[in-house]
């Protein structure tokens, strides 16, 4: 993972063919594994040759990285745009819950992938999280200023937050095949906006 990262490509059709070697591997990989899955497993899905693919990445490990990174960018992204017309910062919360917890129903292999992260490529795991947290604690402390939220130290607020997500996305959506996300949804929230007090 020391290698100078490819550089990335200029044209429409670069962009497009770096794009779809990135979708395949997060089908293989999802799938395989990192350590079982090869190049040429993953070229064969991205219908491409193999030679092609060190025009856009200089190893698996490249590829690895930069499909982690490309996952945090797009469930970013979605989260974002789920919470923008949201009125307030406890009506966010509800919607980015289900905007995560829809990302983990429809792209479970991006989900393990994150968590092979941890062990493939520690710093692209750490970033991955620590991305999502320091986004998080900022929209927190800005609810704060706006008088949305009570005070609080932001960072540890975000993270408890962001690991209860990770925790229902793992028991409601990979574990179970058929359960109601508003109703986790909804009790999740509640115990948000309320805490455990009477």
């Amino acid at each position: 993972m020391n290698k100078p990262a490819s550089a990335k490509p200029k044209t429409k059709r670069g962009l497009e063919r770096r794009a779809q070697i990135l979708a395949a591997a997060e089908q293989v990989i999802g799938q395989q594994g990192f350590a079982a899955a090869s190049i040429a497993d993953i070229t064969r899905a991205a219908q491409t040759a193999l030679g092609t693919f060190y025009i856009y990445f200089a190893s698996k490990d490249e590829l690895f990285r930069e499909l982690v990174q490309d996952m945090g960018h797009a469930t970013r992204s979605q989260a974002a745009e789920q919470v923008a017309g949201a009125k307030n910062r406890l009506e966010a919360e509800r919607a980015g819950l289900l905007a995560y917890l829809t990302v983990v129903r429809d792209r479970p292999m991006q989900y393990r992938i994150v968590e092979e992260a941890r062990f493939v490529d520690p710093d692209a795991y750490r970033e991955y999280y620590t991305e999502f947290g320091k986004a998080y604690a900022d929209q927190l402390d800005q609810a704060v200023e706006k008088g949305e939220i009570s005070p609080g130290d932001a960072e540890v607020r975000a993270w408890a937050l962001m690991g209860a997500a990770k925790a229902l996305g793992e028991r409601f959506v990979l574990w179970d095949d058929d359960v109601d996300l508003d109703h986790v949804v909804e009790e999740a929230h509640r115990f948000i906006c309320k805490g455990l007090a009477p």
